[in-house]
């Protein structure tokens, strides 16, 4: 069984600069098949943005795709470092009520982790982490 967020983190975690526009993110987004880019301010990350924000904070509020990320993402964020044991971020996903937490290693992001690796690392009859090891999530 896996002991630190190295052994089950996504590796090469997609960033965009918080000035870039939304629709940037978004085609991250499809391309990497994922619902979350980690956010940069001048190369230092400083956040995350979702699917669900863009799709909350811009096109719910009619913004157009050329929103800046700035005005979308969380910037109130949690990261862990790749030593950073399983249990620790069980622990701050749940104290913190969040679903991924960026990877990072000084100031750059080096993998982000998710409840999903989680459930596929720790319960892995969880239908969570049936639908999380699918192929079709794991391209």
């Amino acid at each position: 069984m896996a002991q630190t967020v190295a052994e089950v983190m996504t590796r090469d975690p997609a960033t965009v600069d918080a000035a870039q526009p939304v629709s940037v993110a978004a085609r991250l987004m499809s391309s990497r098949d994922t619902g979350a880019v980690i956010v940069t301010v001048d190369g230092r990350v400083s956040g995350i943005v979702t699917d669900r924000d863009i799709a909350v904070r811009v096109v719910a509020e009619s913004k157009g795709h050329e929103t800046p990320v700035l005005e979308a993402y969380s910037g109130d964020l949690v990261t862990v470092g790749p030593d950073t044991s399983i249990d620790q971020v069980v622990q701050l996903m749940r104290s913190n009520a969040v679903r991924r937490i960026p990877v990072v290693e000084g100031d750059r992001a080096v993998g982000i982790v998710s409840i999903g690796d989680l459930a596929i690392e720790r319960d892995e009859g969880s239908a969570l982490a049936d639908i999380s090891a699918a192929p079709e999530n794991n391209p």
